[in-house]
């Protein structure tokens, strides 16, 4: 795996530059619309040059090496370039359609960022951020330029453009990508993309180059590295055991959260089998045939997660106290 990558002042101009004028002629995602955002022009998500942010909050409900004892400072973007029946996040990555005072200059993104280490974050964690990707690198590079201490977590659905991946390399230091296929067709079907399956194993074998296994500090705290989530929907047993495998294929030693808190939201109670909870029987399907691929490092929910982790993104806190809507 690579070391850690120091990126030069002209190098951070350079990222700039590519991934701005990128927004011109949009391919900042595999979706490609080419659309010019620059001019106002919108695309599958339905995003501007502006990041648009929903939500600013100390998160404490990601895994444990995520949000610690003080919270993940999580910065939640709206729009998103995958359109999931059932998502939970809908109210932001769906139906958002941001005011004013919710899109946020490069300037006043790297304040917010500074803002939330001084709340005590263990990290600041971008959540959708594969659509903002130049916003968040821009912000990033200001931040640190201005005294921001703690890690980066680039927290997505998976569906990212690698080539985009290598322009801000150095500037992430935790990947935190989704799974969610292996199987075009169930892509095609609940997220409304055809090549979800094709385009991800190469998104985590990038992220792995790029920051290695996860990493933790004495308090068993994330300080750098991959840790990949796949969230086991009901009724596709076959498709989490082909994702499990294609993770063991690619590392054994992978960090892994195998989420249970799949529940109908948005449109998926009209779409069976995704209309039901998972079943425990589902679940422990899954987690004994990770043992049998091997895979090493598992992080497992309890089934009461499915009641627990639907936020709202109409109050202030969406997921817990210490949120702050924008």
């Amino acid at each position: 795996m690579s070391g850690r990558y120091k990126a030069t002042p002209d190098k951070i101009i350079e990222i700039g530059e590519k991934l701005y004028n990128s927004m011109s002629d949009c391919q900042l995602c595999p979706m490609k619309c080419r659309v010019n955002r620059l001019e106002g022009e919108l695309g599958e998500c339905h995003s501007g040059d502006k990041a648009s942010v929903a939500s600013f909050n100390l998160h404490f409900g990601e895994e444990p090496p995520i949000s610690g004892t003080r919270g993940s400072g999580t910065i939640f973007f709206a729009g998103c370039n995958l359109h999931c029946v059932f998502c939970q996040n809908y109210q932001i990555s769906q139906e958002f359609r941001p005011t004013d005072q919710q899109r946020f200059s490069v300037a006043e993104l790297a304040d917010e960022m500074l803002r939330l280490q001084g709340m005590g974050a263990h990290n600041i964690n971008f959540v959708s951020p594969t659509h903002m990707i130049y916003q968040m690198a821009d912000a990033v590079v200001k931040a640190r330029q201005n005294g921001l201490a703690i890690p980066i977590v680039y927290n997505s659905n998976g569906y990212d453009s690698v080539d985009a991946l290598r322009r801000i390399r150095g500037l992430v230091d935790i990947y935190l990508p989704d799974v969610k296929y292996i199987h075009n067709n169930l892509a095609k079907r609940f997220s409304d993309v055809k090549d979800y399956a094709d385009v991800v194993p190469g998104v985590i074998a990038e992220m792995l180059h790029q920051v290695g296994h996860l990493q933790l500090d004495d308090d068993g705290i994330a300080v750098r590295g991959l840790l990949v989530r796949h969230l086991v929907l009901p009724g596709h047993v076959a498709n989490s055991r082909d994702c499990l495998a294609f993770l063991a294929d690619l590392a054994p030693e992978v960090h892994l959260s195998i989420m249970s808190q799949y529940s109908p939201q948005y449109k998926a109670c009209d779409v069976p089998p995704l209309d039901r909870k998972l079943s425990s029987v589902e679940y422990e399907n899954i987690l004994n045939y990770a043992d049998v691929c091997g895979l090493q490092n598992a992080f497992i929910q309890e089934l009461a997660s499915q009641d627990n982790y639907v936020p709202d993104f109409d109050k202030s806190a969406p997921f817990a106290t210490g949120s702050r809507e924008k």
